[in-house]
């Protein structure tokens, strides 16, 4: 048996310089090297330019008094203590105002959504007006109108504005009712987050089970009443008193007791929130609407009812739509938490920025700063993916 198939001669090979694959390769291998040429180069003359001028690049000097107060420190810091422990109380307060202000913000945000689709006329155009207002201004701008303009309107402290919780409202910033731990609060909390672990392993496992055998098994109300069982068994060996309410009162020129939230961390927590919310909410309304109609009327058709519908059939789908952009409006919230110097609100960007005119280490400071911001970014990244890869269809 004869092969036809034409044999191929060493004159008719294609030569190397010619060969599509040895060329790519010689391309990707020839940038490579250009490019890292290109940063150990700006890295030497780095160095030489900050040794030309006397700059000392190490970070020993962390270790040095910061010799700067921070008004309202989250944890116990002075003037004599080291620069670390300054960063560590801006730090806090970065992570402070950007998670209450992720969680206000994605509450607010939804809400407004629901809002801007309902078919209240009124209360459509309340939620339009909301979001049209707040994405069409600079958020500087939105930040220096709390401020300067709505805390420099509210009375002084003998004249506060009281509100039911109670709630009183001055210049010097508000005054919350907080609950405190007593000395037996501590049983209640293990209790509480023992059963809060063990209803989502019974939500998991339950869940689970009614995939595989297509039987009904309450996860959902299981996995509430093993939440309330273990709190309740937390509150009875607590003697009924986990914790108390402390009420804010007036002494003197100023109240004492209950949570405080200051002026400047009161404007940029509203002003961060608000601004992002109405990002948020337009996010969400784009998930919304992007589901196919036909799943709307098809639950409908079944007999759900319109809270159902929206739990069960819509908002599932749309979660795969508005999760990897919502990330992006997260990761904008932390990091515009750095224009709370414009206020006086210290967190780790403003420590940073006294830091350089204290020890004037500018280079090593503002490292420190983009590392800071990167981690969280990198951080809040990560998590949000991994829930985002497990709502995304799986293809077969």
């Amino acid at each position: 048996m004869t092969n036809n198939q034409p044999s191929i001669s060493s004159k008719d090979k294609i030569p190397f310089y010619r060969d599509e694959r040895i060329i790519m390769i010689f391309a990707q291998v020839l940038s490579t090297v250009m490019i890292i040429g290109v940063l150990i180069w700006a890295i030497i003359n780095f160095f030489k330019a900050a040794e030309a001028r006397n700059m000392t690049l190490t970070f020993g000097f962390l270790k040095e008094a910061a010799g700067f107060p921070i008004s309202n420190p989250p944890i116990d810091y002075e003037p004599g203590m080291s620069y670390i422990r300054a960063f560590q109380a801006g730090l806090i307060n970065t992570l402070l105002i950007s998670g209450i202000g992720i969680i206000a913000a994605t509450i607010i945000g939804t809400l407004t959504a629901l809002a801007r689709l309902s078919s209240n006329w009124l209360l459509s155009r309340i939620a339009l007006v909301f979001i049209e207002f707040h994405r069409n201004i600079p958020l500087l701008v939105l930040l220096f109108i709390w401020y300067f303009v709505v805390f420099g309107f509210v009375p002084p402290v003998k004249e506060s504005l009281q509100w039911p919780g109670p709630i009183f409202v001055n210049k010097r910033g508000v005054y919350l009712t907080w609950p405190r731990l007593t000395e037996t609060g501590g049983i209640f909390i293990i209790l509480v987050v023992i059963g809060f672990l063990v209803s989502i392993l019974a939500f998991t496992m339950l869940r689970g089970r009614r995939k595989i055998t297509g039987k009904e098994t309450y996860y959902i109300p299981t996995s509430l009443f093993l939440l309330m069982i273990f709190s309740l068994g937390g509150w009875f060996l607590s003697g009924g008193t986990p914790f108390q309410l402390d009420i804010p009162y007036l002494k003197g020129f100023n109240y004492q007791g209950g949570l405080r939230l200051t002026p400047e961390f009161a404007g940029m927590f509203l002003s961060l929130s608000l601004y992002t919310a109405a990002f948020i909410a337009e996010v969400v309304r784009g998930g919304i609407q992007a589901v196919d109609r036909g799943q709307l009327e098809a639950a409908r058709a079944v007999g759900l009812s319109q809270f159902q519908v929206l739990s069960l059939v819509i908002m599932p789908q749309a979660l795969r739509i508005i999760i990897p952009p919502m990330i992006s409006q997260y990761l904008n919230l932390t990091k515009n938490s750095s224009l709370a110097l414009a206020i006086g609100f210290q967190e780790v960007f403003a420590v940073g920025k006294i830091a350089i005119n204290q020890a004037g280490r500018a280079v090593p400071i503002f490292a420190l700063i983009m590392l800071t911001y990167l981690s969280l970014s990198l951080l809040t990244s990560f998590v949000l993916n991994i829930y985002n890869r497990r709502i995304q269809f799986v293809m077969r």
